[in-house]
Formats: C-alpha cells, sequence, structure tokens
C-alpha cells in the first residue's frame, strides 16, 4: 500500500506526491506562501484554500479563522499535515528584492568578487568586476529561513527554543552557495577568477550564519555573543570553489546593529560629512544611525514587521495582488494593484499611502481613531481595521522616537538635519509624501533622499577597500549603540510621536 499522496496547488497547476503525513509548512513554502508567525497559528499569513480533500479543522485555526472562512474551505498552512490527495488554492507571487545599480569609486584590483546583502526576508547578490567595477551578474532570492518566522524575534525563538539553529545555518550556507555558482552559470565568467566574497547582513544573520548561539538577542540587552568579523576558506562553508577565495562577513557594532546598516553609512560618507546626517534602514527590522564626522549613535526599534506587511490583518509583502500606493485625484481615493490583478491584500507602502490619504480627507483622526465604523475598505475585499492603524501607530512612533532620541544626545534637533536617507526593501518604495504626512519622518520633503539598498552599495564598495584606505571599520570604531528602551525620555518622546500629525502642524 503506498504511502504517497498527491497535492495540487491552484491556479499554477503544478501536481507532486509527498508522503502521508507531510507538513505543509515545509511544501507550500517554496511556492510563495508566507509564514510571517514562523508557523504558530498566531497570524493569517499562510491561509490556504482546500478545494478538494480534507484538511482537519484544529483548534488554533478556529481562533484566527471565523466560521465562513473554515466552512468555505479556508485553513492555515502551519497548521496542517497531508493525509489524503489535496486540492490547495493559493496565490503564487513573485516578490522584488531590491538590487543596487549606484555608480561608487574604486581603485581597480584583480579578479571578480562577490557582494552579499543577507537580509531577514530577502538575499541579494552581485557578481563585479573588480578591475572595471562593472556587475556582471544579479541573483535575488527570499531567504529561505523566513519559514521559521517573519520577524527577528520570531527568528531568534525558532534558532534557540525550537533548538532549529544549525537548520537554519545549513539552509542559509547551502541558498548562498547555489546563488553565487548561478552567478558564474549566467555570466559565463570562469569561477577561477572569483577571489573575494563579502557579506553583510543584521547581528541575527551574522550569527546564525556564523554559528554563533543567538538565544541572548532573544531577552534584554539583546546582545549577542559575538559581532566580529568572521573570515573563511569555502571548504570551511562547505563551498566547492578555490581555497584562495576571501569570504568575509563583515562585522556590527551591537544589539541589531548589524554590518549591513553600518556598511550603509560608510557607502553615504556619513563619517565625512560636517552636517548631521540620518540613515534610516526600514527592512523587516528597523535600524537609524544619526551623526556626522565627529560623532556617530545607532539604535534599532522593532519596526519592521507592521512596514512589510505583518501584524497587519490582510498585510502582504509587496508582491503581485498587493495594494502597494495609493493616490488621491479630485477628492477620490485611487489604491494600485501590483501585478494588475484582482486585490489580496496590502503592503508596507500602500498601508502608510491609505493612512495618509485617510488622514487628509478625516476619515481618521489624529489619535488614529476612526471618524466612523471600525475599518474602512480600500479595495474590495481589501480593509483596513482599527487594529492595523494600531499598529503602524506604535512601528512609526518607534522610528520617529529612536531618530528624535539619537538627535538629543547629540544635543541636535530635526531642523539640524542635512540629509535623510531612507534606504532597505521598505523604505525604498515608501511615498516621501505620507511617510511625512503620518510622523513617520518629521523632515522637510526636500531633505529626505531615497537611497536604495546601501547595504549591498557598502558590500560592493568593500570589495575593494583596503586597510590601508577607505577604511569600513574607522565607522565602526566612531559609532555607538544606545539602547532606546533604556533611555530615560523615551516613554514620554513615545508619547508625543505616536499620533499621527495634524495637517496644519507638519513641518
Amino acid at each position: 500500500m503506498s504511502n504517497k499522496v498527491r497535492v495540487t496547488l491552484l491556479p499554477l497547476n503544478q501536481s507532486f506526491e509527498v508522503e502521508k503525513e507531510s507538513q505543509l509548512h515545509d511544501i507550500l513554502f517554496n511556492y510563495g506562501v508566507e509564514f510571517p508567525c514562523g508557523g504558530h497559528a498566531r497570524c493569517r499569513g499562510c491561509r490556504i484554500r482546500i478545494k478538494e480533500g480534507h484538511l482537519p479543522i484544529t483548534d488554533p485555526q478556529k481562533n484566527i479563522l471565523d466560521d465562513k472562512e473554515l466552512n468555505d474551505g479556508w485553513r492555515l498552512a502551519c497548521q496542517g499535515s497531508v493525509q489524503d490527495n489535496l486540492i490547495i488554492e493559493l496565490d503564487q507571487w513573485k516578490s522584488d528584492v531590491l538590487s543596487d545599480d549606484s555608480d561608487f569609486q574604486f581603485l581597480p584590483m584583480d579578479g571578480l568578487g562577490v557582494a552579499i546583502d543577507l537580509g531577514t526576508t530577502t538575499l541579494a547578490a552581485q557578481l563585479v568586476n573588480r578591475e572595471t567595477g562593472e556587475v556582471l551578474a544579479v541573483e535575488t532570492a527570499i531567504n529561505p529561513q523566513a519559514k521559521y518566522g517573519g520577524d527577528i524575534m520570531t527568528r531568534i525563538d525558532a534558532a534557540s527554543r525550537l533548538e532549529k539553529q544549525n537548520e537554519m545555518q545549513r539552509i542559509i550556507r547551502v541558498k548562498l552557495n547555489e546563488m553565487i555558482l548561478e552567478l558564474f552559470r549566467s555570466s559565463n565568467e570562469n569561477i577561477s577568477r572569483l577571489k573575494r566574497i563579502i557579506i553583510v547582513g543584521n547581528a541575527v544573520m551574522h550569527n546564525i550564519f556564523c554559528g554563533i548561539d543567538v538565544a541572548s538577542m532573544g531577552y534584554h540587552p539583546f546582545e549577542p555573543i559575538s559581532n566580529e568579523l568572521e573570515i573563511y576558506k569555502p571548504s570551511e562553508l562547505g563551498w566547492d570553489f578555490g581555497e584562495d577565495v576571501s569570504i568575509e562577513f563583515l562585522p556590527g557594532v551591537g544589539s541589531f546593529i548589524g554590518s549591513d546598516i553600518l556598511i550603509g553609512a560608510w557607502a553615504k560618507k556619513v563619517i565625512e560629512s560636517n552636517g548631521i546626517k540620518v540613515l534610516v534602514d526600514l527592512g523587516t527590522n528597523g535600524e537609524i544611525m544619526v551623526g556626522n564626522k565627529e560623532k556617530i549613535l545607532a539604535a534599532s526599534t522593532a519596526a519592521g514587521p507592521a512596514f512589510e506587511g505583518a501584524g497587519i490583518s490582510m498585510g502582504m509583502r509587496a508582491a503581485t495582488g498587493a495594494i502597494s500606493s495609493v493616490i488621491t485625484r479630485n477628492g477620490e481615493i485611487i489604491p494600485k494593484v501590483l501585478g494588475s490583478e484582482k486585490a489580496r491584500g496590502i503592503c508596507g507602502s500602500g498601508l502608510v499611502d491609505a493612512i495618509s490619504a485617510y488622514l487628509d480627507d478625516g476619515s481618521i483622526k489624529a489619535d488614529g481613531r476612526f471618524l466612523t465604523g471600525e475599518s474602512i475598505m480600500v479595495m474590495d475585499p481589501v480593509v483596513i481595521t482599527q487594529k492595523d492603524i494600531r499598529e503602524l501607530q506604535l512601528a512609526k512612533g518607534a522610528i520617529a522616537t529612536g531618530i528624535r532620541l539619537l538627535l538629543k544626545e547629540l544635543d541636535k534637533r530635526e531642523k539640524d538635519v542635512e540629509e535623510v536617507y531612507l534606504s532597505g526593501a521598505f523604505g525604498n518604495y515608501i511615498s516621501k509624501r505620507s511617510s511625512r504626512r503620518i510622523g513617520l519622518l518629521n523632515f522637510p520633503q526636500k531633505k529626505i533622499t531615497t537611497a536604495g539598498n546601501t547595504a549591498l552599495l557598502g558590500a560592493k564598495m568593500a570589495l575593494f577597500n583596503k586597510d590601508e584606505i577607505n577604511n569600513f571599520y574607522q565607522i565602526r570604531e566612531n559609532t555607538t549603540h544606545l539602547d532606546l528602551s533604556m533611555h530615560p525620555d523615551f516613554t514620554d518622546v513615545f508619547a508625543e510621536l505616536v499620533n499621527f500629525p495634524i495637517k496644519g502642524e507638519m513641518v
């Protein structure tokens, strides 16, 4: 008697056999199903619809899905194991991963290099000719660790409490190796010319990749055991290319301030500036650096998940079917859906735009409450709830508070800032006007620059870095990490900035 069952995915029309008792969590991640809470049935991110076959209704699903949804066949993929043949309806989508095409100065060197931005959610790698600075190939992907959770703290919990760190290390090393090999296949370059690989990422990604226990980052003061430069030979990682290749995972400065934002600040020349500059990296985690050539302060905030759709009732990544932006024309609010398909959710940039528009027309008050009702329909069937607004207020309030407190430590205010760089996956797509309208960035719009993937840009620049010139480590030495949760003014400033600005009082 066969122990195999068949799973068919619609509208992909893909069908395959799996072992009975196989977990849908493991099967469906590769087909675009998200698991923002790490598979703990705390969100709706992995919702699927059973068209044929049977998937039992568990108690955790009853807490998330209403009776109508359950009767209509909706289930949480994280709660399912395959018992018989299934036909599952899901939406596969393509997420655009932010890469980089910026020009930069360099001194020519021999051979080829690979720059890698190892993000919590996404991965980006570029093959660079170190003689010309030309980018020869680009590879992007979703971080395979994302099936263990969409945010940093859930990922730490999976690594430590669920003892998944070794597996998370294995799959990210395998994935990056595959991406590097694909860079050479697609470019037709000879891998024997590879000389150097630079990897940047936040402290959790650094420690998981390097095999450093992340348990201590799950509780206050959230400090890693180590956040130093780690250098490898390919054989140490199981990567099959020349042993003369140097693989370097660059260090951070403590807590959640990793090499990704440090290298971004280095790329934007904060260390050379007379005026005060602010770099805000809005991805899965929110990281901030403020300063100039005299002093730099850095802090992290638990803000990213809301900006990337996690914790939002109909939130999702910026991908097919997501409302990605909202404009107002002649008093009419007009949403835009990625992929020109039926809306099925809203991503962070769309949420910020929508709330900005509803603040302008008075549907949402400065304290975040609706003028009437308990929700607003943005576009059928996508709604914004009171809880969604509160989640965004908490996220944007944390970022705004972080900037205010870092400036205060430098005896500065927002008016003293020369330039604000907005980087990261979310930062690249958010409307500058909308970010000001909701109080995320309390700066004049002309001072805000969308900076793209500064982490990847910095990693490329580091491929040419020598100890005696353009030293990345100088900015690390000049940067002090500030624990916002311990700042005596945090509660008061957060209470001031958590509400939305009154329109006539905006800077």
